[in-house]
Parts: C-alpha cells; sequence; structure tokens
C-alpha cells in the first residue's frame, strides 16, 4: 500500500473531524446570534453539523460515481451511531431518553430507515427520490423549529455555559462567518482525500468498496457523533447524547443521502449485499431502540453492552463474509438460530413489560 495514499487518507479524516468541529461551534455561534434557541440549535445545527463529514463524503462519492462508498458510509454510519456510539455512551452511564424522542424522532428515524429498503427495491436510488428525501429534512427542520417556539422555557444558560456569552459585534459575526466558512473547506478538502484513498485501499485489499464504506469510512466520519455522545454522558448531559444520535441518523438519510443521489449523474446505486443485510440491518438496529426507550425512558447499562455486542458482531461478519473465511457458516447458524432470536425475545418481553406498567 502506498505510503502516500495512506497518509492523504488519514490526513482526509483528520480534517474532516476539524472542520466539523468549526462548522458546528460556527454555525452553532451565528445561530445564538440571530435568537434561535438553544433547544433547536441541538436538535439540528449540532446534530446535522456533526454529520457533516457524512455529508461531505457521500456527495463527493456520487458525484465521482463511487455510489457504493457513498451508500455504504450512510447506512454503515447509521448502524455505527446506534450500536456502538449509544451502546458505549450507555455503558458508561445509563442515558436518559425524552418523551419527544419516544413520539416524534426515532418514529422518523424508523420511517425513514424503512423508506431506504423500499426505495432501494429498484435497485437505485434515484435522482427524484433524493430530491423528496431531502424535501423531508427540510420539513423535518421546519417542525422543529415551530416545537422549539412553543417550549415555554428557553434560556440561554445551556448555551453560555457551553459556547460563552454572545453578542451581536461585528467581530464576533466575522470570526462565526469564518469558522463555518473554513469547516467547509476543510470538509470538502478532507473527504476528496479519504474516499481517494479508500478507493485505493479497497482495489490494493480485495474488499468491496460497500465494505469499506460500511466500517472504515463509516467509523470515520461518525468521529464527531463519538466525541459529541461521550462527551455528552460523561457530562451528565444524557438526553443530548441520545438526541445527536437520532438526529443524525435522521439527517443522514434524508439529507446526507438525498444529495447524494441528486447530484449523481445517475442516482446511487443500491448492490444486491446492501438491500438484503445491510438495510436491514440498519432499520432492525432503530427498531431496537423502541422497545429499549420504553423500558422506564432509560437505556441502561446492559443495554448499552448489548447493542456494542451486536455492532462487534456485525463488523466480525462483514470481515469473515469479505474474506470467505470457513467460519463463517458457523457464525451466522449461531447468530441466527440463537443470539438474535433470543434478543427479539428478551426486548418484546421488556416492551410488554413496560406497556403494562
Amino acid at each position: 500500500m502506498s505510503v502516500i495514499v495512506l497518509t492523504l487518507f488519514l490526513l482526509g479524516l483528520v480534517l474532516l473531524i476539524l472542520g466539523a468541529e468549526a462548522l458546528v461551534r460556527g454555525a452553532s455561534r451565528l445561530a445564538a446570534q440571530v435568537g434561535i434557541s438553544p433547544l433547536v440549535i441541538g436538535l439540528t445545527v449540532v446534530a446535522f453539523g456533526t454529520s457533516s463529514p457524512e455529508l461531505a463524503v457521500s456527495v463527493q462519492s456520487g458525484w465521482s460515481g463511487q455510489a457504493d462508498i457513498a451508500m455504504g458510509n450512510i447506512v454503515g454510519s447509521n448502524i455505527f451511531n446506534v450500536l456502538f456510539i449509544l451502546g458505549i455512551s450507555a455503558a458508561i452511564t445509563p442515558l436518559a431518553v425524552s418523551k419527544q424522542l419516544i413520539r416524534l424522532d426515532v418514529p422518523i428515524m424508523i420511517g425513514v430507515s424503512a423508506l431506504i429498503l423500499l426505495l432501494g427495491l429498484d435497485g437505485r436510488i434515484s435522482r427524484w427520490d433524493g430530491a423528496a428525501l431531502f424535501a423531508g429534512i427540510v420539513i423535518y427542520t421546519v417542525c422543529l423549529i415551530y416545537l422549539g417556539r412553543k417550549e415555554k422555557r428557553v434560556g440561554g444558560n445551556d448555551f453560555e455555559k457551553e459556547y460563552g456569552k454572545l453578542a451581536g459585534a461585528h467581530q464576533q459575526w466575522a470570526s462565526n462567518l469564518a469558522l463555518i466558512l473554513g469547516g467547509l473547506f476543510m470538509l470538502v478538502l478532507g473527504s476528496r482525500w479519504l474516499v481517494n484513498g479508500a478507493v485505493v485501499i479497497a482495489e490494493e485489499l480485495g474488499v468491496s468498496q460497500l465494505v469499506i464504506g460500511l466500517t472504515i469510512v463509516a467509523a470515520g466520519t461518525s468521529l464527531p457523533e463519538v466525541a459529541t455522545s461521550i462527551l455528552a454522558s460523561l457530562r451528565g448531559e444524557r438526553e443530548i447524547a441520545v438526541g445527536n444520535v437520532v438526529g443524525s441518523n435522521i439527517f443522514n438519510i434524508l439529507s446526507v443521502l438525498g444529495l447524494a443521489s441528486a447530484v449523481s449523474p445517475y442516482g446511487i446505486h443500491v448492490s444486491t449485499s446492501a438491500l438484503h443485510f445491510d438495510i436491514p440491518v440498519m432499520l432492525a438496529s432503530a427498531l431496537a431502540c423502541l422497545p429499549i426507550f420504553f423500558t422506564g425512558r432509560v437505556i441502561a447499562r446492559w443495554e448499552g453492552l448489548l447493542f456494542f455486542g451486536y455492532y462487534i458482531a456485525y463488523t466480525t461478519y462483514l470481515i469473515l463474509n469479505s474474506t470467505a473465511h470457513a467460519v463463517l457458516p458457523i457464525f451466522s447458524a449461531v447468530m441466527l438460530m440463537f443470539v438474535i432470536p433470543i434478543t427479539v425475545i428478551t426486548l418484546f418481553v421488556l416492551a410488554w413489560r413496560a406497556r403494562t406498567r
């Protein structure tokens, strides 16, 4: 493997993380200056901003005709967000779940995940499908702003604690705009280096672009969500940890996949393996949130460890399948016949108990 290729890949990853941080901070401070509430900022700017690496990578991949990386990045990031990030965050400390997430945002996450499965049945997310998905994120954002305005308690203390006290000085406007533009520049450049490096690595290792997108690229572009959610759980801001993941997953599907499909000359191709395995896994991980969220509106430590264990199992399957390892049939049989059924029964019992209380 070329040292230059690997170096550009790693530099691209660093630029994505730094660019996302600059974009989130600049956009959040600018939003506060124009009077948007901290609630709406958290649900939109911060959650969507941490997904900006996925947006940059997927749009670049779609524009370049590398659809498998674009699709793998989106699906893999959503699986990583739920199973890995929520798993690790809940293992650190049990995560509180707000009523709004259960009643509105999680059902939307499940609905758009199922929508991708339906749209991909013909083997492609067309440009018209992409435009419709992007219209969905506009509607969702407008609804969040409307709900935010209905909130009776809208204060700036939490935001000031995080970002400092803001004023409307021209210098602050200029510095915030500079952060936004600098973040966008780093995201564009970083995504180009990361995608090009990922393609070369996949070719040299003999691994498909889909697998690279589902694993290395997805985990790399999800690092802002990792940092945000783990830091929030350590600080005791447990609802932020959950809201960041759910909001990012909705943004990934509606905005990232929508834009990537719209700018791609022929839409985004959906491979058979993604349609039959990876997208259903993404949908299953979204569905798994509901019964766990219902159990006292808290994600317990053991539930977080369960999520994390399933991410390890999912990644193990991808590696075994891509290398055609002899252990794959045994591993698949154990997961299908024992682990998954036991988990489904457990989640059903937990949901039923929570409902009958």
